[in-house]
């Protein structure tokens, strides 16, 4: 077993920059960043307070990721294309290829729950680059996410919270939510016509929030990013009357011969929201692609790599840094809360035997 000791805390603002560009300790790490973007007043919001109400709103499954707790494992590399490295000198555009592990995802709490029962899938991938740094990302199927900070994202949970014998949210107080949120007005209008894919190989996944791209000059650009499948859709993908079909037809497609995704990179212009996960950017934005995910193989997530990572937005190597968007620091000190617990929970023998029972 992986040793999970937690480091001492960062001394400095200055070493906590550093450590997060070269893809240092992730748990300190996360909290200490969070502290200082300044979303964790103790008065409103704490990344306790935030995973707590995941898990009322879920259930405690002991040892599991407390959201996006049903998944699989997988494992490639990635190949480089020129045009990225005019924007960025992270070694990820420079080196011919990069080892990935990743893990693709349900976004919910429950490790039980039927693959049918959201739309939305997650895709998340960890570089190993060649300088020793590392690049986490988190990115989702759907374009937008419904909401711009980390305390309206926390009103949604409480709002959803399931009531009564039927486990249903109650719908006054989801109307009242959604009417004192406008901008959850893109993210409804999108889920009102999504529908649950039969394979996580055709999904596109976005990053949904901001970053910036360093060049070598030190000239920063904002970007979004999206992996776009290009894997084609089969006749016979349909969902399946078992609750995890799609943890069983990724190995058979894999079986078949490795999957790929284009990284496509969006790049930002002045006036484009960098701050507001909840508003897309133009779609004339210039985009260019910055290679190829190819995806070799695939492990149960209780027994393979992906198990033991923390997929921190916040890990980046040298040549991406963070936006100021509060959604960032808000996934990473929440993401440091759920992984201490689960792998507490996992030290002491808290874990069931079957991801998927």
């Amino acid at each position: 077993m992986p040793d999970r000791q937690i480091p001492p805390p960062l001394s400095g603002a200055s070493q906590l920059l550093r450590l997060a560009a070269i893809g240092g300790v992730v748990v300190v790490a996360a909290a200490t960043f969070a502290y200082v973007g300044g979303w964790l007043d103790p008065q409103r919001l704490t990344p306790a307070k935030l995973v707590n109400v995941l898990e009322q709103n879920n259930g405690i499954h002991e040892g599991f990721r407390r959201n996006h707790s049903k998944g699989i494992c997988v494992a490639g590399y990635f190949e480089s294309s020129p045009e990225a490295r005019q924007y960025s000198s992270a070694v990820v555009f420079s080196d011919a290829r990069t080892p990935v592990v990743g893990r693709f995802a349900l976004p919910a709490g429950n490790p039980y729950a039927p693959d049918s029962a959201v739309p939305i899938r997650s895709m998340a991938l960890r570089f190993a680059l060649s300088n020793g740094q590392q690049w986490r990302t988190g990115m989702n199927s759907m374009p937008v996410f419904p909401v711009a900070t980390p305390q309206a994202f926390y009103d949604l949970q409480q709002a959803s919270a399931p009531v009564g014998e039927g486990g249903k949210p109650d719908p006054e107080k989801m109307k009242a939510f959604f009417g004192s949120h406008p901008e959850t007005g893109p993210f409804l209008a999108w889920i009102k016509t999504a529908k649950p894919s039969a394979s996580y190989a055709t999904e596109t996944y976005n990053s949904i929030n901001a970053f910036y791209f360093v060049d070598a000059g030190g000239q920063r650009r904002p970007v979004r990013w999206s992996m776009v499948a290009q894997n084609p859709a089969s006749s016979a993908d349909a969902p399946m009357a078992d609750k995890n079909f799609l943890e069983s037809e990724l190995p058979q497609r894999i079986a078949n011969g490795p999957l790929r995704w284009t990284l496509q990179v969006t790049l930002g212009e002045p006036g484009d929201p960098t701050d507001d996960a909840s508003k897309a950017w133009p779609a004339e934005r210039h985009s260019f692609s910055a290679g190829t995910l190819i995806l070799e193989s695939t492990q149960p997530q209780s027994t393979g790599e992906c198990r033991d990572i923390n997929y921190d937005p916040l890990v980046l190597p040298s040549g991406i840094q963070p936006s100021a968007d509060p959604l960032l620091a808000a996934r990473s000190a929440a993401y440091a809360t759920s992984y201490q617990r689960r792998t507490a929970e996992e030290a002491a023998g808290k874990i069931g035997k079957e991801s998927n029972p």
